[in-house]
């Protein structure tokens, strides 16, 4: 099980209507709320229908590289 985090970018199995697959994590919770990055469409979905229907965690806001070793 993957801890989604505000700021994610996830891939949805089902693309949106607009042709896009890839949506931001606004909201984390018992519901989650999240932008579509092509036109700007914000959905809420519940937990489980948001955790089915991801593919893919494709970036996380805290996956980049800091500190003083990079």
């Amino acid at each position: 099980m993957h801890k989604y985090q505000v700021g994610d970018v996830v891939k949805t199995r089902k693309p949106h209507p607009c042709g896009n697959d890839t949506w931001e994590v606004m909201r984390t919770g018992v519901d989650f709320r999240i932008k579509c990055q092509k036109c700007g469409r914000v959905l809420m979905l519940p937990r489980p229908k948001f955790e089915k229907s991801v593919k893919a965690v494709i970036s996380s806001p805290g996956s980049e590289s800091r500190g003083r070793f990079s």
